[in-house]
C-alpha cells in the first residue's frame, strides 16, 4: 500500500461536465500530504531546472565522444528478482558466506608462530602495546602462544592446527589470505563492515548488493537466504542481512532448517491453498489500483513478495527438508534432521545452491574467546564451536565439489577480526580462563571455488601474528575482489541514495586483489 492511506471517498456522484473533480481525482487530493505536495512541486522544479541545464550542456557532451555507459539494473517491477546478465563474464555464480561470528582466533586455528610459543608466559613488549586500543586488555599483559599443535600437510604444504582434522583434507582447495584488517574493534560495528562495507546502520549488504545487481535463478525461492546457529543472532543483528537503502524486496529472508521455514509459511489450519489463492487475488488488486493512483514501486514490491511467499510454501519447504537426504549424506555432514545446528545449515545451504539461490548467508555465533567463562575459553568453548564447525564445513565444500558446484560457487570463511598474541588480563588481573582480546590489525578468511587460486596463503604477519607485514588486504579489497569474481566492476555496482552513487566498496579507493584469483 502507499505511504499515505486513501481517505473515504465521498459517497456523492460528482458532476464531470461542471468543471468539478471526479471522486477519482478527489481521491487523489485527499490522499496528498502536505509534506507530498511539497516534495512533488520540488521534483518538478527540479526537473524543469534540469532540463534547462542539460540542454545547455549537449554540446559539450557530444564534443566529449563517446562515454562508458552506466549499467542498466531496470527490471519489470512485478518480477523484481529476474536475473540479470553480470557486467563481464563470470567466474561464480553465487555465494556461501560462512561467517564465525565473535571472530575465532586465526593463532588457534591457521597462523602458525613459534616465535609465539617461545614467548609464552612472558610480558609483553612495550613496543606492542604503544598507540593500541582494546577492548579488555590493561597493564602489561602476558604473551599466550597456541593452544593447539600445529603441523603442514596437503600437497600444498599449508600450516593447520590440529582443531580442524576434516577441514585439513580440503586445504588443497582453500585460498587463505592472512592478512586481512579492519579500522573496528567491536563485534557489531565490525561484522557491519564485513557483511556491508560501512559500520554504521543503514547500508545495504553484500547478498542484497549482489541479488540486486543479478537477481536470481529461482523465481520460488528467495535470492537471498540467512540462516543461523550457535544459539544467538549475531551482534551486528538482522541489520546484516538487511538491504539498506536498496529496495526491500533484496533484503535477506531469514530460514530455519527446522519446522517451518519461515515461521507462519504455512496456511492456518481450516484456510486451504484455494482460499489462501484467493485471499492473495484480492489483495493484489487493491495494491494494483494503489500502484496505478500513486506509482509507489514499494506496492509493486509487495505485491511481488506475497506472491514469492505463496510459491515458498512449496519450494522453500522441500528445500528445508533434510529428511530427504540419505543417510550417508547425513554421516558426512554430520546433521540431525528436527535439530538447529550448522551441519544441519551448511547441507541446506547445498540444497540452495542446487535450487539456485544466488546468496546463502550463515552466521555460526559463539567464537567470542575471551575467556570470561568456561564457554569464552579457548581450551574449552572453542574446542566445542571447533567441532560444530569442522565437519560440515569440510563435508561442503566436498560435496559441492562432486556435484560439480563448488567451481562455480564462492564459498567464503571467516569473522570480523583476529586475536590478540597476549592472554586478556581484565583490570590488570590474570584470568581463570584463557583468552584473547580482539585484534582489528591481522585476521585470516579463506575462499574456495569460484574461480580462486586453490592451495594457496595469500599475505603475512610478524612473528606474533599482530601486524601485517605484506600485502595487506582491507575489507573493501575483499569486497572488490568478491564482486569482481561475480561479474562486476565494484565501481559500476551502484545506487543512487542521499546524493552519493552508493557503493558496496564505499568511497575510499579498493582494489581486486588479482593475485589470489585463478
Amino acid at each position: 500500500m502507499s505511504d499515505s492511506p486513501i481517505r473515504p471517498r465521498s459517497p456523492v456522484d460528482l458532476d464531470v461536465k461542471s468543471g468539478s473533480p471526479t471522486e477519482v481525482e478527489l481521491a487523489l487530493l485527499q490522499a496528498q500530504t502536505r509534506r507530498h505536495f511539497f516534495r512533488n512541486l520540488g521534483a518538478g522544479l527540479g526537473t524543469v531546472f534540469l532540463g534547462t541545464l542539460a540542454s545547455k550542456l549537449v554540446p559539450f557532451a557530444n564534443a566529449a565522444g563517446a562515454e562508458t555507459a552506466a549499467l542498466d539494473f531496470s527490471r519489470d517491477p512485478r518480477t523484481p528478482l529476474s536475473p540479470l546478465p553480470p557486467q563481464f563474464p563470470a567466474k561464480a555464480r553465487r555465494v556461501i558466506y560462512l561467517h564465525m561470528a565473535g571472530a575465532p582466533s586465526q593463532l588457534e586455528l591457521f597462523e602458525h608462530k613459534p616465535e609465539l610459543k617461545r614467548f609464552d608466559g612472558q610480558d609483553c613488549p612495550a613496543s606492542l602495546l604503544a598507540g593500541k586500543r582494546f577492548a579488555f586488555i590493561s597493564g602489561v599483559p602476558k604473551l599466550l602462544g597456541s593452544q593447539y599443535p600445529f603441523h603442514q600437510t596437503g600437497q600444498s604444504g599449508q600450516w593447520i592446527s590440529d582443531r580442524l582434522p576434516h577441514i585439513e583434507k580440503q586445504l588443497d582447495d582453500i585460498c587463505f589470505i592472512k592478512s586481512m584488517r579492519t579500522d573496528q574493534f567491536n563485534h557489531a560495528p565490525a561484522q557491519l563492515l564485513v557483511q556491508t562495507g560501512n559500520p554504521r546502520l543503514g547500508y545495504a549488504s553484500f547478498g542484497s548488493w549482489l541479488v540486486y545487481g543479478l537477481g536470481t535463478e529461482n523465481q520460488n525461492l528467495p535470492g537471498f537466504i540467512v540462516l543461523l546457529s550457535g544459539g544467538k543472532t549475531p551482534d551486528g543483528g538482522k541489520q546484516l542481512w538487511s538491504s539498506g537503502f536498496l529496495p526491500s524486496v533484496y533484503q535477506g529472508v531469514q530460514c530455519r532448517s527446522h519446522g517451518e521455514p519461515v515461521l507462519y509459511l504455512d496456511n492456518p489450519q481450516r484456510v486451504s491453498r484455494a482460499l489462501r489463492r484467493s485471499m492473495l487475488d484480492t489483495i493484489d488488486d487493491i495494491n494494483q489500483q494503489t500502484y496505478a493512483a500513486f506509482g509507489n514501486p514499494e506496492t509493486v514490491t509487495r505485491i511481488a513478495q506475497y506472491e514469492m511467499a505463496f510459491r515458498m510454501q512449496m519450494d522453500a519447504t522441500d528445500a528445508m527438508d533434510i529428511r530427504k537426504e540419505p543417510d550417508w549424506v547425513h554421516a558426512q555432514y554430520g546433521s540431525k534432521p528436527g535439530e538447529a545446528s550448522f551441519a544441519n545449515n551448511c547441507l541446506v545451504a547445498r540444497r540452495l545452491a542446487e535450487r539456485g539461490v544466488r546468496f546463502i548467508q550463515l552466521y555460526h555465533w559463539g567464537w567470542d574467546s575471551h575467556g570470561a567463562d568456561a564457554k569464552e575459553a579457548l581450551n574449552i568453548g572453542f574446542n566445542d564451536r571447533c567441532r560444530e564447525v569442522d565437519q560440515p564445513t569440510a563435508a561442503l565444500l566436498a560435496d559441492l565439489s562432486s556435484r560439480g558446484l563448488l567451481e562455480d560457487t564462492l564459498v567464503v570463511w571467516g569473522g570480523e577480526f583476529g586475536r590478540t598474541p597476549m592472554r586478556e588480563n581484565r583490570g590488570g588481573q590474570v584470568m581463570k580462563y584463557v583468552g584473547r582480546d580482539h585484534n582489528p590489525g591481522a585476521f585470516t578468511i579463506w575462499l574456495a571455488g569460484g574461480g580462486v587460486r586453490s592451495g594457496i596463503t595469500y599475505g603475512e604477519t610478524d612473528d606474533m601474528g599482530y601486524e601485517i607485514v605484506k600485502d595487506p588486504v582491507e575489507i573493501r579489497d575483499l569486497h572488490a575482489t568478491l564482486l569482481h569474481l561475480l561479474g562486476f566492476d565494484h565501481h559500476k555496482l551502484n545506487f543512487r541514495f542521499q546524493g552519493l552513487e552508493q557503493k558496496l566498496t564505499s568511497v575510499k579507493p579498493a582494489r581486486v586483489v588479482a593475485e589470489i584469483l585463478a
